[in-house]
């Protein structure tokens, strides 16, 4: 996941610590790997009000909130220059928000239809492809023949009344959409400076999800608590985590934080039990552990190239 910053823009008094000076020393004060832990738990409490949003929201509006949302804060902490940019700027900023509001809206829509760990699981294999295809490792079979039984395991065999195939589908359109993620969050990287790319991309996101999101939800985004609920999901689901995970980027090695990240699929599903009452069969909580072990392993393969 690509990491949000609150530093310099609020840090505007030198004698006096602003808000995000304030929040560094308290983000100090933890370990960074409790920091990672901490943005893998707001990512899916965000996820988890997300999904009891859907009683009063279909998906796709949920998914408006969520990324307005982020996006005002984003735009206010880290407004993009458009000044100066040429096409290839803008080809890949548009390209970088299309492919956000895609994965986002069907992860949700895998959401609506999958428990939690079980869509957070299949959708990791995007990123889990990633790190795959850049090896040329006979090791990294292994790993793809965990998670080809991870997703064997999590198919609906005779469980269509937990797992359906539509669900699936949607999950792995969204792994394949944060594949995309990754890949154009680096080209961004390199064209726009700190955060800005990514300040673009989820101001891009918000113009290509309103129509679906407008429509689908109506009136009903104008309702005061549905539209709190909506700030709190892209509060949890988005600025923190990004936050937390610039901090901890800061204090750790990519790899060990790329270890820890392999736990979210995991985090997912006791989230779900948690928050939602999802209980999942013996079998599900297996296909998880083979999708972990598979991120696990090949994240600690690369560390070793």
């Amino acid at each position: 996941m690509t990491a949000f910053a609150l530093d310099d823009p609020f840090d505007r008094r030198p004698g006096l610590p602003g808000p995000g000076g304030l929040l560094r020393t308290a983000a100090d004060s933890i370990p960074p790997s409790g920091l990672v832990l901490l943005a893998i738990f707001s990512v899916q409490i965000g996820a988890g009000f997300a999904k009891e949003l859907f009683t009063a929201l279909p998906p796709s509006a949920v998914v408006f909130l969520r990324i307005a949302a982020g996006a005002l804060i984003m735009a206010a902490v880290a407004r993009p220059r458009l000044k100066g940019m040429s096409w290839r700027d803008w080809a890949v900023g548009l390209g970088f928000g299309a492919t956000l509001a895609l994965m986002n809206l069907t992860f949700y829509e895998a959401l609506a239809r999958l428990p939690m760990g079980v869509a957070v699981a299949i959708e990791f294999l995007g990123p889990l492809g990633v790190a795959v295809a850049a090896s040329r490792r006979r090791l990294d079979l292994l790993w793809v023949a965990l998670a080809g039984l991870g997703i064997a395991l999590l198919a609906p065999w005779g469980q269509a009344e937990t797992v359906s195939w539509a669900g699936i589908g949607f999950a792995l359109v969204a792994g394949a959409c944060w594949a995309g993620y990754i890949l154009l969050s680096a080209a961004a990287g390199q064209r726009f400076p700190g955060t800005s790319g990514l300040s673009f991309a989820m101001i891009a996101s918000v113009v290509v999800i309103a129509p679906v999101g407008v429509a689908t939800g109506g009136a009903d985004l104008l309702q005061p608590e549905l539209l709190l609920i909506g700030i709190g999901v892209g509060l949890l689901s988005s600025v923190i985590p990004y936050s937390l995970e610039l901090q901890a980027l800061r204090r750790m090695p990519k790899q060990v934080f790329g270890i820890l990240m392999s736990l979210e699929p995991a985090a997912a599903a006791l989230i779900g039990v948690l928050l939602l009452n999802e209980i999942l069969h013996l079998q599900q909580w297996a296909a998880i552990g083979c999708i972990v072990a598979a991120s696990l392993g090949s994240t600690r393969s690369s560390r070793s190239r």
